[in-house]
């Protein structure tokens, strides 16, 4: 009799008790690691192998592609309006996938070197309150390297890295040097000027 009388009790509590589900939001990357092996050139727009994102939920979900760094990572970090997604907003049904094409567009000077970031796909989460965040990201790796276009571009950013690393020695030697060179400049002219006013004063006379 208890037995049956405790069997009841469970079947009432799990009809009058809501049953609860929890939606899973997801997102999985095609491509684990991308490392272009031709060295880049300034002012060049390249294309880079595609991203496939893929809605690894069980919910409808907003997706968006972006750019990100790892903290004091040794590599360069390219700048985000360098990449163009396309698309770079899209909506994916559970278990669908998205080709995204990207572009790298590099300025016209740039600092050469070995460059690193990641390229993440990541749903959009929008709260109650309307706001719309980015949640959980899968990422792949990006490897890059970027040459000088020409000569004088490879002199020029071999000074700036030099004034860069041992700064602020560098451009105190660059102002010392400046300092003199006008003083020198002022003390010619100042000599020139007096030589003149002697001379004009001797032909008066």
């Amino acid at each position: 009799m208890k037995k049956t009388l405790f069997a009841f009790l469970l079947l009432v509590l799990a009809v009058a008790l809501p049953i609860h589900s929890y939606a899973k939001v997801g997102v999985g990357i095609g491509t684990g690691m991308i490392v272009v092996d031709d060295k880049l050139k300034s002012g060049t727009i390249y294309t880079l192998p595609s991203l496939t994102i893929a809605n690894t939920g069980d919910v409808t979900s907003d997706y968006t592609v972006s750019v990100a760094y790892h903290t004091d990572q040794p590599e360069l970090m390219p700048e985000k309006d360098w990449f163009k997604f396309s698309p770079e907003t899209f909506t994916l049904e559970p278990g669908e996938t998205k080709v995204v094409d990207v572009k790298l567009n590099l300025p016209l000077r740039t600092e050469p070197g070995s460059y690193f970031a990641y390229l993440e796909g990541s749903p959009i989460v929008v709260r109650e309150e309307g706001k719309s965040s980015v949640g959980i990201a899968a990422a792949a790796k990006l490897y890059f390297e970027i040459i000088p276009s020409n000569i004088f571009e490879a002199m020029y950013f071999k000074v700036v890295s030099f004034f860069k690393v041992y700064a602020p020695w560098p451009q105190r030697v660059a102002i010392a040097i400046g300092v003199v060179a006008v003083a020198l400049v002022l003390k010619k002219f100042l000599n020139i000027d007096i030589s003149l006013k002697k001379k004009d004063k001797k032909q008066d006379e």
